[in-house]
């Protein structure tokens, strides 16, 4: 009888071991295609850097050359004679991306601070006036944008790039959502009891506590400003002014084929991404709950 037994046991381990195996390879099969999927572009840059130039004349469907090196050696030089620039665009895109990702994260983070700390008669209004606007379309309000920038004579203007983004409603309603889960009356009221201000409170006190929320939001205002292109291309017209997104054209001195101008625009946002991605699970997972 107990051999009986023993036997089932093990049987009905093996059967489960079996099955994890399968899971395990089914899941890793999943994980590992969609890591290629989502690194092809890349790849596929990286191998049109070895390839001949179209603007040397040879085929577009070019055949790989038998010397990677020289193909290589010619963009390097071609990268360097344009160093400037790339230069140019990268110091303009640090600038514009930079400034509208802190400035997008504080105004945001202070609104949903308000919208959730103190009660005020149009709250309830503008919590939906928020709704609203997160439901219209982005083309609708660039058209906004570019309207003003024509009307008052704003062209070839750097900071129109950056104030805009003070106002985005989507992350102000997620700052709101992850402060609603994490927030906490009583701690401040012991800070304004300790005598502290309001603006004291929110800076020393609430924006570490929103730490995830801020790193998440910065990943995505970062990328987000640091790839757009629309706007400034119908607004910037002098050379100095433009962004690294602008410069992917053989007009602008700058050929989207060189791997390294590419891994130029592609760098700084991945750096980014590196540095605050431990925060993106924990910032999604607790934004997205409710008291």
């Amino acid at each position: 009888m107990g051999y009986g037994i023993t036997s089932t046991n093990t049987i009905d381990r093996n059967i489960v071991k079996r099955r994890e195996i399968v899971l395990k390879a089914i899941f890793y099969t999943v994980a590992i295609f969609l890591t290629l999927l989502s690194l092809y572009p890349f790849l596929m840059m990286l191998w049109e850097s070895f390839k001949y130039s179209y603007i040397d004349g040879e085929s577009p469907l070019g055949k790989i050359i038998a010397k990677p090196s020289k193909t290589f050696a010619k963009n390097l030089q071609r990268f360097w004679s344009s160093y400037k620039y790339l230069a140019i665009g990268l110091g303009n895109s640090l600038l514009i991306a930079g400034l509208s990702t802190i400035l997008n994260l504080y105004v945001s983070a202070l609104t949903a601070y308000s919208l959730t700390a103190y009660e005020w008669k149009l709250r309830t209004f503008f919590n939906g006036f928020i709704m609203v606007a997160m439901m219209l379309p982005t083309t609708i309000g660039n058209m906004g944008i570019l309207l003003n920038i024509y009307r008052f004579g704003l062209t070839n203007k750097l900071f129109i790039f950056i104030l805009p983004a003070m106002a985005t409603p989507l992350t102000v309603f997620f700052m709101r959502m992850y402060l609603q889960s994490s927030f906490s009356k009583e701690m401040v009221q012991s800070a304004r009891i300790d005598g502290a201000g309001e603006f004291r409170i929110f800076n020393q006190i609430i924006l570490p506590l929103m730490k995830p929320a801020l790193a998440t939001q910065a990943i995505f205002a970062f990328a987000a400003s640091w790839t757009d292109s629309e706007i400034p291309s119908l607004t910037i017209a002098q050379m100095e002014k433009k962004t690294i997104p602008m410069m992917f054209n053989p007009i602008y001195y700058l050929d989207v084929n060189d791997f390294l101008v590419v891994l130029a625009l592609a760098l700084p946002p991945i750096i980014l991404y590196a540095f605050l991605s431990k925060f993106i699970v924990e910032g999604i997972a607790l934004g997205g709950l409710k008291e």
